[in-house]
């Protein structure tokens, strides 16, 4: 990424260069699904271009500072961002259900449990060039971002949770 400052884009653009087309199908599928009930239902379009834009540079931030004098390294792709936006939606849809290869169907706080223990564990342990720590960076962004800019998001969460289809 930008080491010098006249390539500050590029903290922004990675996200909208991908390293192959099922890397972006996969991205641009699951914002899809994710995305129209953030931008919908939650956030105006105005404020969902500003979260998803911020959201980019937030989750990569971790991985610049790591990397910034590896010449080796690099970074494309929007699942930082992606990350976010599922977070943020998971907080007032915990047990809305989506579907692992359209086939398996999951609580959506389960799956999210699951990704962050992925991409925790893949972190620390990958030889991959899947920069997993981004999409843990991307989903804390997202939680942060609620519980500051909307405050009743933690409330909404926790109402969600005690009131558990299966109770």
């Amino acid at each position: 990424m930008a080491k010098d400052k006249t390539q500050m884009y590029r903290f922004i653009s990675h996200a909208f260069i991908h390293g192959d087309v099922g890397h972006l199908i996969f991205n641009m599928l699951t914002l899809f699904f994710f995305g129209r009930e953030v931008e919908n239902g939650i956030l105006s379009p105005a404020e969902y271009i500003v979260f998803y834009l911020t959201a980019i540079l937030f989750a990569s931030l971790p991985s610049y500072q790591q990397n910034k004098d590896n010449p080796n390294y690099s970074a494309v792709g929007a699942s930082g961002a992606i990350s976010a936006v599922m977070f943020a939606l998971v907080l007032f849809s915990p047990w809305s259900v989506i579907y692992i290869k359209f086939i398996i169907p999951v609580y959506f706080i389960l799956f999210a449990m699951g990704y962050l223990g992925y991409s925790y564990y893949q972190s620390k342990h990958s030889t991959s060039n899947v920069a997993h720590d981004v999409h843990l960076w991307g989903a804390l962004f997202g939680v942060a971002y609620m519980f500051i800019f909307h405050p009743s998001s933690l409330r909404t969460f926790l109402d969600q949770i005690s009131n558990a289809p299966f109770l």
